[in-house]
């Protein structure tokens, strides 16, 4: 077998285990047997074309059309022309399947459900990056660059995944790059010859020959590479909806842990989906909905840039919950029982329930963290389609408990006040101002919430970029406009500079009441919220975000000595009926882009939306840089001739020896313009008749004649004269030249001068000229490499 062959099958296998990287996103698996067959006839098609041999871009060429018809057979059969050749129609289907694609891939759940559009974005896709792979590796023979279009495939199925054996799909598109580098890397000794000592090879010793040394270092610092990959380096999180690690213990419901997950992650496009799909569907006990939270998760660690929920233990789930910490026995409440149906789309890890919980009953495999009093599905444990009840505490605090309550315990405090140092300074600032004359924490909880709701000239507003990096907040208290991620993150950080233990909650805003007593929780009411702690209240409610949630109760009571404000002057609680602005979404969890609804699908709590929000900024910008490209290839020589224009007419230097080049370079451009404009250049003519010619032909008018003879007479002073004399001002007749060519040619001429020269060919022949010099080169280096490394010279 050749070594080109080998390659070639390498690269294939490369980008097979690279392919396999896809396998969680879709049930069941058989597309890739499938692409995997597509794609081993598109390597033998460039293989048989380049064993002819064709031209590098024919042999490009006759893979892509391949792979065309092959694509066309399998999905476009009976719109193609004689079952195989791809017309009209075949496109449109194309089209059409894409589209329907699309629309899957955020209608579904991971796993989605393998339809023809998926089927074909998947081989489609594999079968792309086959085609460059083989092109890069095998054609152009670079395996190196070769990796970038299998890590693209590799981070965007990673991206998508949450599946706990990325480590292994890493393991195997790795393995595959590294075994098509060690290909080339021996193709390459095998021209070259044997390197090392001419006696017969040995397995060891310091005289080994041949490749086989070359071989084992290269074997050597890939297992070495990977092994450092695979090393449980350091993260950096970059921004306020950076994601975290995921994952839930193992066990039986004995102990494990469950992994930080930040569900802040497409909220901003969770509440911008044109179809408000329903995620639940509840019938509860109580008479008034209008409280009813639903939360998923509560996210308790902030570094400064994003919140996120601490690593917690967790345990089977109790019969029934603990009393929440902090809740005091002489606080009002009643007990209400909710039963909660989730769409059979909706495949959300955590499980949503009104707070605090005090029992659920529910099938399935599920674990519970007793410090946020979270349920959470073990093993892939999901939401989708469960149905459950919940058993939570209606908590009615009065203003004057909250506004009395005493200080909490130094350890809870020291855990849930704390700001890193990398915090800006306006944050705890503004705290300190707008809390000014405050009593009690309590009251100061309340001038924060109406600060942002109210009096602090907030706008609620879904279309601002989410901040990243540590001045965000910053940023959002100077901008004034964000949604409830903005407003939540705010006021929780902002409440810990004032020692108030503060954390952020993520689930649903109260839902809409259907006329069969049931309520129903869509996709734009995903929400985020600040929870404060009381000590003898626990963890309590309040409604930053303007005109979105609900206002609780206990901050619109006026204790005596206090100013907390009207509640007529807070934000507007949410009515029965539904609201015509979208409602409050959560983000979404690295877990809940698997649901329909994360970001124009599900907030963050939701993992597969409706919308095309992500897919249609990628759409944007792949689009953008291809026109972008095309752009960059049709102005190049454009480009390139004004650059070289430049160049040749800039200072002429002070020297005789600058002079004398800037004078050869300006009768270049000289000749190249004349070139550009049709008159191509005769290199047997004197530069006195080559003057003459090209006057002639381009029919100049007297100035720029006489400027033609002017740098003619200055390249003939240079070239031939004992002691040639330098002429100034060439460059300005190079430019009258230019302007004559100009006045003097028609339009269709004029264009093309201008956007594609002719003189461009230069480009074309440094090149070659340069290649030419690599290979000889080359050539004269063999002889001295092949000679035995114990012979004398």
């Amino acid at each position: 077998m050749s070594g080109r062959a080998r390659l070639a099958i390498c690269a294939w296998v490369a980008t097979v285990l690279a392919s396999c990287a896809l396998l969680p996103l879709v049930s069941p698996a058989t597309w890739l047997v499938q692409a995997a067959f597509m794609l081993a006839i598109q390597t033998g098609v460039g293989a048989a074309t380049r064993r002819v041999p064709l031209a590098r871009p024919l042999t490009v060429a006759a893979q892509a059309l391949v792979t065309l018809l092959m694509l066309t057979v399998v999905f476009a059969h009976a719109q193609a022309l004689g079952g195989i050749v791809p017309g009209p129609e075949a496109f449109r289907h194309f089209g059409d399947l894409l589209q329907q694609g699309s629309d899957d891939v955020s209608r579904y759940a991971i796993p989605a459900p393998l339809h023809d559009g998926i089927r074909l974005m998947l081989i489609g896709g594999v079968l792309v990056i086959g085609l460059a792979v083989d092109t890069l590796a095998v054609t152009f023979r670079s395996a190196a660059p070769a990796g970038l279009p299998l890590l693209a495939l590799y981070s965007v199925a990673a991206g998508l995944s949450e599946s706990s054996y990325g480590w292994l799909w890493f393991l195997l598109a790795a393995a595959g790059y590294l075994t098509l580098l060690l290909a080339e890397g021996r193709d390459r000794l095998a021209q070259w010859g044997r390197v090392f000592g001419g006696a017969p090879r040995t397995t060891s010793g310091p005289e080994s020959s041949g490749p086989l040394a070359p071989v084992r270092t290269g074997r050597r610092i890939g297992a070495v590479a990977m092994a450092i990959a695979l090393l449980p380096l350091p993260t950096i999180s970059g921004g306020l909806l950076d994601t975290a690690g995921t994952g839930v213990g193992a066990g039986t419901g004995g102990g494990g842990t469950i992994s930080a997950v930040n569900p802040l992650v497409s909220l901003r496009d969770s509440l911008n989906v044109d179809e408000n799909r329903q995620v639940l569907s509840l019938r509860t006990s109580t008479n008034d909905s209008s409280d009813m939270y639903l939360r998923i998760v509560s996210l308790d660690d902030f570094d400064g840039t994003t919140w996120k929920p601490s690593q917690r233990h967790i345990e089977g789930v109790p019969d029934s919950f603990p009393t929440p910490t902090g809740l005091g026995a002489d606080i009002k409440r009643s007990v209400i029982q909710t039963r909660i149906s989730a769409a059979d789309w909706y495949a959300q890890d955590w499980l949503p329930m009104p707070y605090p919980p005090s029992g659920v009953k529910i099938d399935g495999s599920w674990r519970y963290e007793p410090v946020g009093m979270t349920v959470v599905g073990d093993h892939g444990q999901n939401t989708r389609g469960v149905t459950y009840t919940v058993n939570s505490l209606d908590v009615e605090p009065t203003a004057e408990q909250l506004a009395t309550a005493p200080e909490p315990s130094a350890n809870l405090r020291k855990q849930y006040t704390e700001v890193p140092k990398s915090l800006p300074a306006v944050v705890a600032d503004t705290a300190r101002t707008v809390t000014a004359g405050s009593t009690s924490h309590y009251e100061q909880a309340v001038k924060l919430q109406d600060y942002f709701a109210v009096s602090g000239g907030f706008q609620y507003d879904t279309q601002v970029d989410v901040g990243t990096g540590r001045d965000a907040i910053a940023k959002f208290l100077r901008d004034k406009q964000g949604f409830c991620v903005h407003f939540s993150f705010a006021m929780a950080a902002m409440a810990r500079t004032l020692g108030i233990p503060a954390r952020v909650a993520v689930g649903f805003a109260p839902g809409t009441p259907e006329a069969n007593g049931t309520v129903s929780v869509g996709l734009k009411d995903a929400h985020a919220w600040p929870e404060l702690y009381f000590e003898g209240v626990g963890w309590t409610r309040f409604e930053p975000t303007p005109n979105r949630g609900s206002v609780p109760s206990y901050t619109q009571s006026t204790t005596p000595g206090s100013d907390i404000p009207d509640p007529a002057g807070s934000s507007s609680a949410t009515s029965a009926a539904p609201s015509a602005a979208p409602s409050t979404s959560a983000s979404c969890t690295a877990q809940l882009k698997k649901l329909e609804g994360c970001s124009s699908q599900a907030p963050a709590i939701v993992a597969g939306g409706d919308s095309d929000g992500p897919w249609w900024l990628v759409q944007v910008v792949l689009i953008s840089l291809g026109v972008l490209l095309l752009l960059a290839i049709l102005f190049s020589p454009l480009l390139w001739r004004i650059r070289m224009r430049s160049v040749r007419l800039g200072a002429h230097g002070r020297t005789e020896a600058e002079a004398a080049i800037h004078t050869l370079a300006v009768w270049e451009e000289v000749t190249d313009t004349a070139w550009d404009f049709g008159i191509s250049p005769d290199d047997s003519l004197t530069p006195r008749k080559a003057a003459a010619r090209i006057v002639r032909l381009g029919q100049l008018d007297p100035p720029s004649t006489a400027s033609v003879h002017r740098v003619a007479d200055a390249v003939e002073q240079v070239l031939y004269a004992p002691r040639p004399q330098v002429a100034a001002g060439l460059a300005q007749d190079a430019r009258r030249v230019i302007v004559g060519f100009q006045d003097t040619a028609d339009r269709p001429t004029e264009l093309r001068a201008l956007l594609a020269p002719r003189s461009t060919v230069r480009v074309v022949w440094a090149l070659s000229a340069w290649w030419t010099s690599v290979t000889t080169r080359a050539a004269a280096l063999r002889p001295n490499l092949r000679k035995p490394s114990g012979q004398q010279g």
